[in-house]
This record gives C-alpha cells, sequence and structure tokens, in this order.
C-alpha cells in the first residue's frame, strides 16, 4: 500500500487554476488532480490561510473518494484564501465562478464545502455565470449526454439536493424544512459506525460517543447515532462543548441540533473551550466521531481516547489527523494499527454518492431511496475491505490499497 500511496501522491496534478482577485486580496485555486473518465469532481472551500498544498491534497482525496461513491470521474477541489466572515465574500464568490466557469462547462463539477454553502452561495452564484448547474462538467465530460437527456438530468439533480424531507426519519424537523444536502454527510458517518458493528460484530445500542464538531456533519451525525441507540457522552465544538457521563438522550441531542445557530453550537450549560478540551479526551468512549476541520487531532488526544476503550473512528472531515503528509501520516497509521479507523472517503462520502445517483437515469426521489442508496454505498465499502481484511485493525491501510489498486 504504501508504493502505491507514493506514487499516487507524487503524480503531479493535471490541471492547476490560479487567480487572483481584481478587488480584494484574495486568492484562489482549482487544482485537478485528473480527468479520468473524462471529468472531475469536488467543491469549493473558503478560509483565511489555505494554500495551493491543501487544494491539492483534497483533490486527491476526492479521486480516492469517487472510488467508493461514484461517478469513477478524477478528483478535483477549489480553494479560495479568504476570511469567510468578510462582508466582501458575496463579491469575491462571485468574481472567483465567472473566472471559473469555462471548468464547470466543460469537465469540472463543483458543491459546496468549508465555509461555502451549496444551496444559498454555489448555485445561485453559478447560476448566473450561465452555469447550468454546478454539476455540468461531470455531465458533459463524463456523461456526454444528448442535450435533451442533459437537461433532464441536471432538473433530476438540481430538485433531488435541495429537496426538502418530509419523512421524519430523517428530519429532525419537518417543519424547518431540513434538505437532503443540510444531514446526508453526517447521516453516512453515523451510518459507517451502524455497518461497521454489523459486519466487524457488535451492537450499536448503547455505545458511548463523542463528536468533534457541531457544524452541519457533526450535529447530523450526533443526530442519527443518538437516533440509533448510541449515547453522546461529549461534544467538542470550536465555541466550547458539553459533556454528560452517562449519555445525553435522543431528544436531548435533537433539541441541541435544533438549537444550534448556523453551525454553531448553543446551550446554557456550555462548558469552556480549554475546559472541554482538557477532559473530552479522556472519556470512557467506544466511538468518535471528527466532523470538524481536517489535520487537528494529534497523537496525544487519540492516545488518550484508545486508553479509555475507543472501538472505532468515523471520519466526517477530510483528513482528521494532524499530519503533514496528504493522506497517511504517522499519526493515522498509528491509530489505524490499535483501532477500527473507517477512513474519510468512505464515512463522509454522502454527498459525493448524492450526487452520483442523481446523475444516473430517472431514479426514486423519497428520502427513503436516497438515504438508502447512501447507505448501501458505505455498507458494500466496508463490507469489500472486510472482505480483504477481517481484522479490526489496518482498516484503512486495507481501503486505501483497494482504491489505490484502481487509481495507479
Amino acid at each position: 500500500m504504501k508504493e502505491l500511496l507514493e506514487l499516487y501522491e507524487n503524480k503531479q496534478p493535471e490541471i492547476v487554476f490560479n487567480w487572483k482577485d481584481s478587488e480584494t486580496e484574495a486568492e484562489g485555486w482549482t487544482v485537478i488532480n485528473s480527468l479520468r473518465g473524462g471529468a472531475a469532481g469536488g467543491g469549493t472551500r473558503m478560509r483565511e490561510g489555505l494554500d495551493m498544498n491543501e487544494v491539492l491534497s483534497l483533490a486527491k482525496t476526492m479521486e480516492v473518494k469517487f472510488t467508493v461513491s461514484g461517478p469513477n470521474i478524477g478528483g478535483a477541489k477549489s480553494g479560495i484564501n479568504f476570511n469567510p466572515q468578510d462582508p466582501r465574500k458575496k463579491g469575491v464568490l462571485e468574481r472567483w465562478y465567472k473566472a471559473v466557469s469555462p471548468l464547470l462547462k466543460s469537465y469540472y463539477g463543483t458543491g459546496g464545502d468549508l465555509n461555502v454553502d451549496e444551496i444559498h452561495e454555489v448555485i445561485p452564484i453559478t447560476e448566473n455565470c450561465g452555469v447550468w448547474h454546478p454539476q455540468e462538467g461531470v455531465f458533459t465530460g463524463h456523461f456526454q449526454p444528448t442535450e435533451a437527456d442533459k437537461i433532464n438530468r441536471i432538473g433530476q439533480l438540481r430538485q433531488g439536493v435541495i429537496k426538502v424531507l418530509e419523512n421524519t426519519t430523517y428530519s429532525p424537523d419537518i417543519s424547518r424544512k431540513y434538505t437532503v444536502a443540510d444531514m446526508i454527510t453526517g447521516y453516512g458517518v453515523a451510518e459507517a459506525v451502524h455497518h461497521y458493528y454489523d459486519i466487524y460484530g457488535g451492537d450499536i445500542k448503547g455505545k458511548r460517543a463523542v463528536v468533534q464538531g457541531f457544524g452541519n456533519v457533526g450535529s447530523a451525525a450526533a443526530y442519527y447515532l443518538a437516533q440509533m441507540g448510541a449515547k453522546v457522552v461529549g461534544i467538542i465544538d470550536r465555541a466550547g462543548g458539553l459533556i454528560k457521563e452517562d449519555g445525553f438522550s435522543f431528544e436531548e441531542i435533537k433539541q441541541l441540533f435544533l438549537d444550534k445557530q448556523g453551525n454553531t453550537l448553543v446551550s446554557k450549560d456550555l462548558i469552556p473551550f480549554e475546559e472541554v478540551n482538557e477532559r473530552v479526551w479522556g472519556l470512557k468512549t467506544e466511538i468518535f466521531a471528527p466532523c470538524a476541520a481536517s489535520r487537528l487531532i494529534t497523537q496525544e488526544q487519540i492516545s488518550t481516547m484508545i486508553d479509555s476503550g475507543l472501538e472505532v473512528i468515523s471520519c466526517g472531515a477530510n483528513v482528521p489527523f494532524a499530519d503533514k503528509e496528504i493522506f497517511f501520516g504517522s499519526i493515522m497509521e498509528y491509530t489505524d494499527k490499535r483501532v477500527s479507523l473507517i477512513p474519510d472517503f468512505i464515512s463522509n462520502c454522502g454527498m459525493a454518492r448524492v450526487f452520483a445517483y442523481f446523475m444516473e437515469r430517472r431514479v426514486q426521489m423519497t428520502d427513503e431511496a436516497i438515504f438508502n442508496d447512501t447507505s448501501m454505498t458505505i455498507k458494500n465499502a466496508i463490507q469489500n475491505t472486510f472482505d480483504n481484511n477481517s481484522s479490526k485493525t489496518n482498516i484503512s491501510n486495507t481501503a486505501f490499497e483497494i482504491a489505490l489498486k484502481q487509481l495507479v
């Protein structure tokens, strides 16, 4: 696996598009690792301090993810080095998408990512640039459909991603109009844990869980884990956190989900960040769902969790460990050898899978069909990994080997 990984990591990306904003200090990159299958896909993120290397590593991560989620295309990513809280953000995004729109028409598909919202920013701004849908380039380059077929499938994709959930199994409150895009990634993170116990042995009910991050992904993962009968004992977010050693009830987790403001955990019992960061890693817990930003988790934190009885990690964040390497750094390798580590390209593939699902010819548009498709995709990937290595350790190593054999 290491040799395959080295070959893959060191291969130069096919296209690097660099943009400097004419009106602000913003700088952006689209990195297309390859045009495998005639197209490439990957979301757009914005944060201060972002650089081209971060975008490149995420583009390579996306290519690995597509081996699980489909379609069989190359990996790409866009990133803008700019403060997302700056009031000039909208203008920056408008100029960025105008510059990158020829790629989006031809062979590149994008979506939301860190600090860039799929529904409120990506879709309306790209439409104003003459792009039918942010995934249009994938249709054009990979599927090469007739004009009529393209119109039908883009219509299906448009409708599907922003579909309001009507089924109370999937929506915490149907009156709030949560969409597929709001919930699917966190659902996949929770489903990965559920399938892990089904395949490798054990029962999710009663297992204690810690969730890092309470944004779109973390809050949904906590909600679905609690719905499955897991006991969330700790939540750590940028603003602070919550700890309850005997576990929050499903109703309490549901209320925390409904009370969050944007991507921020809100509670009258909020523990300051410094204190929760001291305590949360040592809680007795079997499940860990890192769903915050990339490259945060230290070896010391993960060692403390392992010593406290950790069994499985389901990654909601891309590359959650504080490694320098693109994928499989020393902290990730250390973790993979000691506990069951489900890699990000399996556990957080929900949104990528939804895009792939709606790109197919006529599919069912029910909540059950959409969520079940993501669940089965994750189940099949975990089962395939188990079939190649039935040990509860080195799961990520095995999963990477399966994926890289398709790419190198």
